[in-house]
């Protein structure tokens, strides 16, 4: 110890101690009083919190967003609505589809097409038949063919116009003659011609002499042949011929080689509805 007594020394230590407190009490009230000040300054009350502001969200896009068809696949059928709001449509004129001729009768050379033409959705489609008599024969290959006793109303000979004509003026080795008989309907109404080779005749003849070469009629292996002729439309029914000779009632001569570098006659003769004639030559080169 100093020369003072020791408890002067203890007195002093506890002011020290004293005073130290005090300084910790005021930092204290200052970092206290700071931070309370600052809460006032802002309006909010204690243990407030400042709220968040609001988002408002935006109009909710429409429709979809995906632009194409999943997979790639095209859903559209025809006479209906597809998923893409496409439309397609069927066709319906004259009758469609295809078939395949028949097999021909008299000979292996002899064969014909008809197809119809108008605006007709009555045709029947895709179907085939024979129909012809020796060296000739007739195949519906387009549509507009009727069944045996269709009760669709025959033609007004007044209604139907006929037209005749050959795909060639000459014939060469290896070409068929083919005759092309087409049936004009002018009537309002929708109806039936018989193409067979017995009402609607082809008789071939040499130009000079007019000698019977061959005919429809002259050996028919087929009865009636019904042929739908639109309302203002029209149906052509082709023949080819195989120019081989025929005679009347399937009689002798017959099946022979019509002569070549010879002019000759095709005349198309149908019941009520008039003939029509043209001219064709078979060449030998």
């Amino acid at each position: 110890m100093g020369p003072l007594p020791s408890s002067i020394y203890w007195r002093r230590r506890v002011v020290v101690l004293c005073l130290l407190a005090l300084v910790a009490a005021v930092v204290a009230w200052a970092v206290n009083s700071s931070g309370g000040s600052g809460g006032k300054g802002s309006g909010a009350p204690a243990g407030s919190h400042t709220p968040v502001a609001t988002i408002t969200a935006g109009p909710a896009p429409t429709g979809t967003h995906i632009s194409g068809r999943p997979g790639g696949r095209d859903t559209t059928s025809g006479g209906g609505t597809g998923t893409d709001g496409g439309t397609g449509s069927g066709s319906s004129d004259g009758g469609t589809g295809s078939g395949t001729a028949g097999d021909t009768s008299g000979s292996d050379a002899g064969t014909s097409g008809t197809d119809a033409a108008g605006g007709s959705s009555s045709g029947s489609s895709g179907s085939a038949s024979t129909a012809g008599s020796s060296g000739g024969s007739a195949g519906s290959t387009g549509g507009g063919e009727l069944p045996a006793g269709s009760s669709l109303p025959d033609c007004a000979p007044g209604a139907v116009q006929l037209g005749l004509a050959t795909t060639q003026n000459s014939y060469g080795p290896g070409q068929t003659p083919q005759f092309k008989l087409t049936a004009t309907n002018t009537s309002d109404i929708t109806c039936k011609v018989d193409f067979g080779p017995t009402k609607a005749v082809f008789t071939v003849t040499q130009a000079t002499g007019d000698s019977h070469v061959w005919a429809s009629d002259d050996c028919p292996k087929t009865g009636a042949y019904l042929m739908q002729v639109p309302a203002h439309g029209s149906t052509a029914y082709t023949l080819n011929w195989d120019e081989r000779t025929s005679s009347p009632k399937c009689a002798s001569p017959k099946g022979q080689q019509a002569g070549l570098d010879t002019t000759y006659l095709v005349t198309a003769r149908t019941a009520g509805y008039g003939s029509k004639q043209v001219s064709f030559r078979l060449s030998a080169d």
